[in-house]
């Protein structure tokens, strides 16, 4: 180990080989002698776990892997309860320790794998090129805004914060980001998934799980456009991720790693507000540093603002348990050394918020786990083939239905886990176990025949809210008022047609319809001019979202006297980023009608009223293309007497 020129190795109390489900070492930091208390993150990589590369051909190679056991790890500094450690022992030791306010890094010497070096996190190496400035992180479609945010029903419905979430995580490395790790794949796929163990390690405080569902390598050749321009190499993969991905390997969020440098000081860009959905649920990370804690924080940034974070600034008076010097939080909006790893208290309201209304609606149901990545173990708390019920090691578990040393039910049991299961028997089936959280969601119940509440499930795309003008789209209603609120605090509204059409007929940036492909400004036809800049009237003298936003007002005369205000915002974020005074997609645009793609379209593109005539006018479609029938009404079509529901989320009252 090296603190201020000082060497030596690790010496090791647990002799691991094939790595363990538990590790223990001893390590010397700057004169103080430290035990290591490490376990496997058993929840990593789930069942459906693969790896992908490509032939010279151009062909996939798709693997799944079938070790005895991983070698990424959890864990804490034994003696300092409020300390963390998240390190992989792939080939030496190499992760991150922190503990009393101090981060060190823990990396093999170059070319060996016994002999490491440690040192402050702040002292960590930039790639090559790269100078100590500050980099900025951009998101996309959203600034940061204060103001106290509500879920349709006016009340919280669901705890969202205590409910465990996965995000069901694919990582995909350029072929940039190939070329620059020495084209060597299987380091790449290590560093990769190591990525993933720190950000899972960052969102854990969230009640937020990362599981790998697969990682990419494109070793021949880019499968989209990505130029030093990250506008434009977000939308490329975004499209890609849409068109290519998704069909064949089922995710949440993709994430893409690229070597390439982007111009100016972005480091990485995403969407915000748009976990879940198909066309924006995902974002790019240059990796800018040596070591992959640099990227892993990016990616974690990026994430956040597809959860619906936004960034901490000084206005908004976050809360971080971290001081600047020592690296400050995830969502501030340039990063520093060293790195960040905690989130604010902002993040966690905006988080909060997000998920009150229906973002991130993909993410209550649990990954499949048949069988742990790395072989299945009793007490790592995840219950797998042959174990009825996992509560953790035997001196963590408090559930009094589970014998955690053999991970069994105890006599008389029926189940221990589940939102389902009550005092070791299983619920009726009725019995409510999640609540619609917005106009857009559907209730879950108990079936009566499993501990587990169903899968999550919401409205079909393009159904129209109730008591909202708006329609659904990925389980949220989407409208111009809720936006201009936003924008412009309580009391604000949308302008009249006319403001939309001549402020976005102008293709300036103050008035737009998005940028095209070569990054300018786009003119938007009439059809689509409320799928462009928001345009308001009412609200607060200023835009609330922050002090980089300035109101753009236009005064447009009547043909019969008189003239109307339009209220616009622009916000100065860089030429990197789309202005966050735009219409959110999903936002209706007329009767019948929905902004995609900056283009307003026609709610049949989703098929919602195709759906709708197999559920007999007793139901609604829901978003796997079910009918979701009335109480006295049975699936799967509602023509027949029954207890309503879904085939997807259960009767909708008792037998």
């Amino acid at each position: 180990m090296m603190v201020s020129g000082f060497w030596t190795q690790p010496t090791l109390l647990f002799l691991f080989q094939n790595h363990p489900a538990l590790l223990q070492f001893l390590i010397q930091v700057e004169s103080q002698h430290l035990v290591i208390n490490l376990e496997r993150n058993e929840g990593l990589l789930t069942s459906s776990f693969t790896e992908t590369h490509y032939l010279k051909d151009g062909t996939d190679v798709v693997l799944t892997r079938n070790h005895t056991g991983h070698c990424y790890y959890h864990g804490h500094v034994q003696g300092y309860p409020d300390s963390s450690v998240s390190l992989s022992t792939c080939s030496g030791l190499r992760g991150i320790i922190v503990f009393e306010n101090k981060s060190y890094i823990l990396e093999p010497l170059e070319g060996a794998t016994s002999e490491h070096k440690i040192y402050r996190a702040e002292n960590l190496k930039l790639v090559p090129g790269s100078c100590g400035h500050q980099v900025n992180i951009t998101a996309l479609g959203a600034g940061d805004n204060d103001t106290a945010h509500h879920s349709q029903a006016g009340r919280h419905k669901r705890e969202t914060l205590k409910t465990t979430k996965y995000v069901e995580l694919v990582i995909v490395a350029d072929n940039r980001e190939f070329q620059r790790q020495g084209k060597d794949v299987e380091k790449i796929k290590q560093r990769l998934i190591e990525i993933a163990n720190y950000v899972d390690k960052f969102y854990r405080p969230l009640n937020i799980r990362v599981a790998l569902v697969g990682v990419e390598v494109w070793n021949d050749m880019d499968k989209c456009s990505i130029s030093q321009d990250p506008f434009t190499s977000l939308h490329e993969f975004l499209d890609w991720r849409k068109l290519k991905l998704l069909p064949r390997k089922p995710h949440d969020n993709a994430q893409l790693i690229s070597g390439v440098y982007f111009q100016g000081t972005t480091i990485g860009m995403a969407p915000i507000m748009s976990m879940c959905t198909s066309e924006q649920s995902g974002g790019v990370v240059m990796d800018h540093s040596e070591n992959p804690l640099g990227a892993a924080v990016t990616l974690a940034h990026e994430l956040g603002h597809n959860f619906g974070m936004n960034h901490d600034t000084s206005e908004r008076g976050c809360n971080c348990k971290a001081s600047t010097e020592k690296g400050g939080c995830i969502m501030n909006p340039s990063t520093g050394y060293p790195f960040p790893m905690v989130f604010s208290s902002c993040s966690r309201k905006d988080l909060e918020n997000s998920l009150e209304k229906g973002v991130g609606m993909c993410l209550f149901n649990l990954p499949e786990v048949k069988e742990s990545f790395g072989g299945q173990k009793c007490g790592n708390g995840y219950v797998e083939d042959g174990e009825e019920c996992d509560c953790g090691e035997p001196e963590e578990c408090t559930n009094r239905c589970c014998n955690a040393t053999t991970c069994t039910l105890k006599p008389g049991a029926v189940c221990a886990h589940g939102l389902c299961c009550e005092d070791c028997q299983l619920k009726p089936a009725g019995i409510p176990c999640r609540e619609s959280s917005n106009s857009c969601d559907l209730p879950e119940f108990c079936t009566g025949a499993s501990p587990h509440c169903p899968a999550n499930v919401y409205l079909h795309d393009g159904h129209a809210c109730h008591g909202v003008d708006g329609y659904c789209y990925n389980g949220i209603c989407q409208t111009h008022e809720q936006q201009c609120i936003t924008l412009w605090g309580q009391g604000a509204k949308p302008a009249p047609g006319i403001c939309f059409e001549r402020v976005n007929s102008a293709g300036d940036p103050y008035g737009n319809c998005g940028k095209d492909s070569k990054s300018s400004f786009a003119k938007c036809e009439p059809r689509d001019a409320k799928c462009g800049k928001i345009q308001c009237q009412g609200g607060a003298n200023r835009p609330v979202i922050g002090t980089n936003a300035v109101s753009i007002e236009t005064n447009i005369p009547l043909q019969e006297g008189g003239k109307i205000l339009c209220r616009g915002t622009h916000v100065y974020l860089g030429d990197d980023m789309p202005d966050p005074g735009l219409v959110l997609s999903g936002t209706k645009c007329e009767d019948g009608k929905i902004c995609l793609n900056r283009r307003c379209q026609n709610t049949s593109v989703f098929g919602v009223h195709k759906c709708a005539t197999k559920c007999h006018g007793r139901g609604v479609c829901n978003n796997k293309k079910n009918c979701h029938c009335e109480a006295d009404w049975a699936p799967p079509y509602c023509d027949k007497p029954g207890f309503g529901g879904s085939m997807d989320s259960g009767p909708i009252r008792q037998a």
